[in-house]
């Protein structure tokens, strides 16, 4: 169990920090590989970091982007998160958003296309950003979910799982396609943000020896592989 913590001011502060700190590392994997890859969460937290990381001059067209998780809709749904992703990197010309779900789905939601878009993807990510929910999940693996152990297991050789949430979220009630913690840990920088007080509370508790197994990011603070870069603000 490894982790760092840095508190912020304010979300603004802590947006311009995390941004710079990913974009010095893909200049990094820029110059060591000739490409970078960025596992990257959605929700209202982390994209006022991707809209600043689109604005640095970087070789967009060698970064691939791929959301940690996704929700089994239609390429042009408004809850996909690879839409919002590509929208807040629109000022990032050239640079590739790879798919975890297929742009028509059916009607059950199926891993294997997540499988296919990890395939590609062969080696670590250069860095993973996760967000946390107040029910203390990460990516998709959500509390209560029948597949959360096999998506928390960190000697999964699956990359992607479905995962249909218990109660489905109100906000966005559909089935999920989420990367597993053990392929969400082959990264070369693992970072998770938050903020506000009920996210503290969420971080507080995972980081207690007490936490309850039903906690994921628990799992994630006690499973990690590499250290977790955890970035707070009110």
């Amino acid at each position: 169990m490894s982790w760092t913590e840095s508190s912020h001011g304010d979300a603004e502060t802590l947006a311009t920090r995390v941004a710079g700190q990913l974009e010095a590392l893909v200049r990094e994997a820029l110059v060591r590989r000739g490409k970078a890859v960025l596992a990257l969460a959605g929700g209202r937290t982390p994209f006022p970091i991707y809209r600043r990381l689109a604005e640095a001059r970087l070789d967009w067209s060698s970064v691939s982007l791929i959301a940690t998780d996704e929700r089994w809709v239609p390429a042009d749904h408004p809850a996909r998160n690879s839409n919002e992703v590509r929208n807040a990197f629109g000022a990032a010309a050239g640079v590739n958003v790879l798919e975890l779900v297929p742009a028509a789905v059916g009607s059950v939601a199926d891993a294997e296309r997540g499988e296919t878009a990890m395939a590609a993807v062969a080696g670590p990510f250069d860095a993973v950003l996760l967000g946390i929910g107040g029910d203390g999940h990460f990516a998709s693996l959500f509390p209560g979910a029948a597949a959360l152990d096999a998506g928390l297991d960190p000697a999964s050789r699956r990359s992607a799982l479905v995962v249909n949430p218990v109660p489905l979220p109100p906000e966005a009630p559909y089935p999920r396609v989420s990367l597993s913690l053990a392929r969400l840990m082959r990264t070369r920088r693992l970072l998770l943000v938050a903020t506000g007080d009920a996210k503290r509370a969420v971080l507080d508790q995972a980081q207690s020896q007490h936490a309850g197994p039903e906690l994921p990011v628990s799992t994630l603070l006690r499973r990690a592989t590499v250290p977790v870069e955890i970035h707070w603000s009110p």
